[in-house]
């Protein structure tokens, strides 16, 4: 049984949606003429709205970030260790809005939503989205909410590069900017993994060029490929040798292709369960959505000029064993705002998770984020 009753924990939440009849006129060139946006939130919004917190999640996340949904529920939201009362993210004090991306597969409307124009499912006719697209989106869902600035806009990984999209694109309409474990953009190699993975999708026979819902088929094996990969780059050389070393399950090699080492079960239990909760098209928006975040590339690829506008408050931080998003990647981003003066705390965490360490409770992050958090100033706070 969850522990919903613990003093620390939002408990049982319920997620919300909104339908957007105002078209949404997107950076390829397309407009979304309707959609929804499936939203959680926990803690309460004070009389002047001044408290509100926008998390903006990463590449399989979703608003589902803390709480849970029935007393049955193994696993509470996938930022639990973070939001709560008396967490980093203090429900006690602010009001927290945690939302389903735009071609997500979670509520909000994306490849798996029907198309009002054909009354089947969008698929790959769903439009590429890009990080500015969610923000533009993110913000009429703050409209609607009655809030006109966020005390702070938050996320990890590519949830960090939307927090650091909103401060370029809204500057006035947030006192703080959260990255954390992000970057100014993606690597070549990073995009070199993100093609491997959508080609996994892509050349699965049960892919039908991303028609497969008509099909009632799902691409299983490309999508558990393309998590696969995910996870090596998610986890560090360290934390895997830790976590499975070459320990094998029997305790002997049976000289054949079957799971023998322990790493190998990990990887395809991680791939299996991920195809039955994720959407392979989703999937391949949101990689897109990560090669082409490059806010600096407008401005003759200078991440400084691209932040000369930005007046939020900054705490950027990263691990030392995360090589996907590496700490050189968040000291570029801390170096381009001290170029403009702009206010910014910096932590390098030592931590051996790699690149999924935001997600975990290690105790000196805990520290930082609830340190940086405890200071943000709340009007009328009493």
């Amino acid at each position: 049984m969850p522990d919903i009753l613990s003093p620390d924990c939002v408990g049982l939440v319920t997620p919300q949606t909104h339908h957007f009849s105002t078209p949404l006129a997107l950076d390829c060139g397309r407009t979304l003429a309707e959609y929804d946006i499936v939203y959680e939130t926990y803690g309460k919004l004070n009389e002047n709205h001044s408290n509100a917190i926008l998390i903006c999640h990463a590449l399989s996340g979703d608003h589902h970030a803390a709480g849970y949904y029935s007393m049955q529920d193994k696993k509470p939201g996938w930022w639990d260790t973070c939001i709560g009362p008396g967490k980093p993210i203090d429900t006690n004090r602010f009001f927290v809005v945690s939302l389903n991306n735009l071609g997500g597969c979670k509520g909000s409307t994306g490849p798996n939503s029907i198309n009002p124009e054909t009354n089947k499912p969008y698929g790959p006719d769903f439009p590429i989205i890009t990080a500015r697209d969610w923000v533009k989106s993110q913000a009429r869902l703050g409209d609607v909410l009655g809030i006109s600035q966020w005390a702070a806009v938050l996320g990890g990984s590519l949830g960090g590069m939307q927090a650091l999209q909103w401060a370029i694109d809204y500057p006035k309409h947030l006192r703080h900017c959260i990255a954390i474990a992000a970057a100014p953009k993606l690597t070549a190699q990073n995009i070199a993994f993100n093609e491997v993975a959508r080609q996994a999708i892509m050349n699965d026979p049960d892919f039908h060029a991303g028609h497969y819902y008509q099909y009632n088929v799902i691409p299983r094996q490309g999508l558990m490929l393309a998590r696969m990969l995910g996870h090596i780059t998610y986890l560090s050389d360290v934390a895997m040798r830790q976590k499975f070393g070459r320990e094998l399950r029997e305790g002997k090699i049976h000289f054949g292709f079957d799971v023998e080492f322990q790493v190998e079960s990990y990887l395809r239990y991680q791939g299996r369960s991920f195809v039955d909760r994720f959407d392979a098209n989703t999937y391949l928006l949101m990689t897109k959505a990560l090669d082409y975040f490059d806010p600096a590339h407008e401005c003759g690829d200078n991440l400084a000029a691209a932040l000369t506008k930005v007046l939020a408050k900054f705490l950027i931080v990263s691990f030392t064993s995360d090589w996907r998003f590496s700490p050189a990647r968040s000291r570029e981003i801390v170096k381009a705002l001290l170029d403009n003066k702009k206010e910014v705390s910096y932590a390098e965490i030592k931590a051996h998770e790699g690149h999924d360490a935001f997600l975990m409770p290690i105790p000196h992050y805990i520290r930082v984020f609830q340190a940086y958090m405890q200071q943000i100033n709340i009007p009328g706070e009493k």
